[in-house]
């Protein structure tokens, strides 16, 4: 799987999850990224649970190591 292909699907996972989200990633080699999340407070925990096991997978199967960060967008 490209490093494209493991954003998208993680994009997927958050967004399923919430609606109202922003999301910035940042490339940062051929193998790693990470995604940004500014999201409701009430939300965070959701996408966190959403996002931890896929990353893992993605990690240990493909070597792709995709940090989700997530942020309270009204702080």
């Amino acid at each position: 799987m490209s490093l494209d292909d493991g954003i998208a699907q993680i994009q997927e996972k958050i967004t399923a999850v919430s609606a109202d989200i922003e999301m910035k990633t940042v490339k940062m080699s051929a193998e790693e990224a990470r995604i940004s999340v500014y999201a409701p407070a009430g939300e965070m925990n959701a996408i966190q649970d959403a996002t931890l096991m896929p990353t893992i997978e993605l990690l240990n199967s493909d070597g792709l190591d995709i940090q989700v960060f997530v942020y309270d967008k009204n702080a």
